[in-house]
């Protein structure tokens, strides 16, 4: 069996989530209505390049000369 893989949304239907099957997987795979899927959930990760944009470098120095950094 080969996996196919598509990234969907949930959306709420009731107390339950739920999530479209594409159709060219549906397609491609000939599932129909009433036929058991075994599914696989993971979450899709969030990048978070970029995210620390113009924070700046890391310089020791500066931030002990600016009391930032304590002296055990």
């Amino acid at each position: 069996m080969e996996e196919t893989t598509a990234i969907v949304k949930t959306r709420r239907i009731g107390g339950s989530l739920v999530v479209t099957i594409p159709s060219h997987i549906v397609k491609s795979e000939k599932i129909n209505e009433n036929n058991l899927l075994k599914i696989k959930v993971m979450k899709k990760r969030t990048s978070y390049l970029g995210a620390l944009k113009g924070i700046g470098s890391y310089n020791r120095e500066e931030d002990r000369a600016k009391g930032q950094l304590d002296e055990d």
